[in-house]
């Protein structure tokens, strides 16, 4: 056989496993999407009692006032695209265990069967931990966030605040996509956050962060984390303080889990026999 038909051999049946992969990259995005497109739908019929969902701290503030929680728009297509804008945002949030899955299935068959049991838990946890970050920012952040802005504005005579600069008054008038927006930043915000032990684990199962590493890197990651919790929180001494505790235990949380890490991978190498080192068990 010659150089030329050689070549031309290797080519035929590298180019077939590629369109093999091609295929299948394909088909788990068509479910993927479908999963979406399915999702987004749902919540969309959802997505009024969703909005007032997300309302609810804000209106319970404002109760707080005595003022009526009440929600304007000042356009006739507004109210359409925040509803659009939810079942987006939420729809993604209801189909990410299907995707996740569809990923899942894409990659595992290139994985040993120690690596797919070893990432499936992160691929179950991050939702899970986005979830408790995103309930964490709706029943906790945004209460506080928005009873320090909403304690600016005055009131009418039957609230708790009136207004004592002659008949000038500064009343808090709510709007539905201004408080949205800050509510669901607060919750991506923390939702984010909260994915700290995966990520930090994740980069300890590939060798590129160590437990030692991390615990050297304690007080940068303090700096760190009260930057992270001036940016991400109004300027309330009280939340930005909640973030950094939470913060700071997850960060310590991926010390552990890094450390966890790295005995089993070590424990692992000495039973292959490529050290007779003693485990370091601190």
């Amino acid at each position: 056989m010659s150089n030329d038909d050689s070549d031309e051999h290797i080519i035929e049946h590298s180019a077939a496993p590629l369109i093999e992969h091609l295929a299948e990259l394909r088909t788990r995005l068509i479910y993927s999407v479908l999963a979406f497109v399915v999702a987004m739908l749902l919540c969309f019929s959802f997505a009024r009692p969703l909005l007032f969902f997300l309302l609810e701290p804000t209106a319970k503030i404002l109760l707080s006032y005595g003022q009526a929680p009440d929600f304007t728009t000042f356009a006739a297509q507004e109210n359409f695209f925040v509803y659009f804008r939810i079942s987006v945002l939420m729809g993604f949030g209801l189909s990410f265990p299907i995707i996740a899955f569809q990923l899942w299935r894409f990659v595992a068959p290139g994985l040993y069967k120690n690596e797919q049991g070893a990432f499936l838990p992160f691929i179950i946890a991050s939702p899970l931990l986005f979830l408790a970050g995103a309930s964490f920012a709706h029943y906790v952040v945004s209460p506080l966030a928005m009873n320090f802005f909403i304690g600016f504005s005055d009131f009418g005579t039957d609230g708790t605040k009136v207004a004592i600069e002659g008949t000038q008054r500064a009343v808090f008038v709510p709007r539905v996509t201004d408080v949205l927006d800050l509510t669901l930043k607060f919750i991506f915000a923390f939702g984010l956050c909260f994915q700290l032990p995966v990520l930090l684990t994740l980069l300890g199962m590939g060798g590129i962060v160590s437990s030692q590493s991390l615990r050297d890197m304690r007080k940068y990651a303090v700096v760190g984390i009260l930057v992270l919790a001036a940016i991400v929180t109004p300027p309330d001494v009280i939340t930005q303080v909640i973030l950094f505790v939470v913060v700071y235990m997850l960060y310590e949380v991926s010390i552990w889990l890094v450390r966890m890490v790295e005995k089993k991978r070590d424990k692992q190498l000495a039973e292959d026999g490529y050290f007779d080192n003693d485990l370091d068990d601190e």
